[in-house]
């Protein structure tokens, strides 16, 4: 059964602003949130930067009115604030009314907290209460447990396109009258454990990254949380709710080339555009503005480079930007900041600008736009690709 799935609120927090309106002033202004590193302890404090936030995890509980005697990890912490925002964005004051679900993702969990009590775990045994912490699916039963949430709880944790396959996922549930309303989206906070990781695979940049770039050197990793309302056509009317845009299509596809790698050419990114579009009714033309995944890494930002130009053809790719520049990468996350950037660009009618962009990559012809752009934008395409081949893309509607 075709169902409408509309979008009726959304949360975030992130390196550039700590709720909607803050990240949507610094998109608008150019403020990227790349920094040192200050929240945590790392050996690679003042070699790398991050898309860190400056709110410490007592202060976050503060903000949410939490116990201080917890152990409760940043990762859930910061999804608690997007979530939080993202419902009373959508204006619902009683989260249970109706079949309501929450699909969340991350790929971090509570590493940050574990991997800080872990050469004490043997010696006191009373910080053994962290290790519960751990697991990827602990964070989403303390957001839903903290949002007074009694429906379904999940948890996706598909890399980079996580957040991605968890709004695809909470649609789908909807389409099939499996539940009326879900929260949706991701959250994953910083830790030592992906700083190392990702510094081991040599695809961190020392500086600041440059998305599609022809001299980019790498990430910065960022953490971030951020959350989207869906809600089936049959509410939104009951409740005569004000719409923010739509999900209308969603794809997902797996090249399996590699653990880390994208294919060379594009092939799991272009199935899963390919797919979206197809899900969503609309012709190629019909794209306005492309939110690329663009990591700034050599072999992703070609990659999708690549994927675009078979999607839409030579010298006909949409306009483009990645806003990673602006956060870092924010792994299970992204997708859902993503997805708010998303439908910000539709209500102000501007494309958000690819900082850092100096030199158009040798390999073909494109070019992200770079400025800050005014244009009336009916239909964006969001990207999110995954280690291990999964790659995820979205589309977002007005109408």
């Amino acid at each position: 059964m075709s169902r409408k799935i509309a979008i009726t609120g959304m949360g975030i927090i992130s390196s550039i602003g700590n709720n909607v309106e803050e990240n949507f002033v610094s998109l608008k202004t150019g403020k990227h949130g790349i920094s040192d590193i200050e929240m945590f302890e790392t050996r690679h404090a003042g070699a790398l930067k991050t898309g860190e936030i400056k709110w410490s995890n007592e202060e976050l509980v503060r903000k949410l009115q939490l116990p201080e005697d917890n152990n409760i990890t940043r990762t859930s912490l910061l999804g608690m604030i997007a979530a939080k925002e993202a419902i009373e964005s959508a204006g619902i004051s009683d989260l249970n009314e109706y079949k309501t679900g929450l699909i969340s993702s991350t790929s971090v969990g509570g590493m940050d907290i574990t991997e800080k009590y872990f050469y004490s775990y043997e010696d006191f045994p009373e910080k053994q209460k962290y290790i519960d912490a751990h697991d990827a699916g602990t964070s989403s039963l303390a957001i839903a447990d903290y949002l007074g949430l009694k429906g379904i709880v999940t948890t996706i944790s598909t890399a980079c396109s996580s957040a991605a396959n968890a709004i695809m996922m909470g649609a789908k549930l909807i389409k099939n009258g499996v539940l009326d309303r879900v929260i949706v989206g991701g959250t994953d906070s910083l830790s030592k454990f992906t700083l190392n990781g990702f510094n081991t695979l040599m695809i961190l940049t020392d500086s600041y990254n440059t998305p599609f770039d022809n001299d980019r050197k790498g990430l910065n990793l960022g953490e971030a949380a951020a959350f989207i309302i869906l809600e089936s056509d049959e509410v939104v009317k009951k409740e005569n709710k004000k719409v923010l845009a739509y999900l209308s299509g969603y794809g997902n596809a797996n090249d399996a080339h590699h653990q880390t790698a994208s294919s060379e050419n594009g092939q799991g990114a272009f199935l899963a555009m390919e797919q979206a579009l197809k899900i969503s009714g609309l012709e190629k033309k019909d794209i306005d503005y492309i939110n690329v995944h663009g990591t700034a890494t050599p072999n992703n930002d070609l990659s999708e480079g690549i994927a675009m130009i078979r999607i839409f053809g030579e010298g006909n790719v949409p306009e483009f930007s990645s806003t990673k520049a602006f956060t870092g990468h924010t792994l299970a996350a992204a997708a859902g900041i993503e997805a708010v950037y998303s439908i910000l660009a539709m209500q102000h009618g501007v494309i958000f600008p690819n900082l850092n962009f100096k030199t158009k990559m040798e390999e073909f012809d494109l070019t992200p736009v770079t400025e800050l752009k005014e244009k009336d934008i009916h239909h964006v395409l969001s990207n999110s690709f995954g280690f291990g081949g999964n790659c995820s893309t979205l589309i977002f509607s007005k109408s």
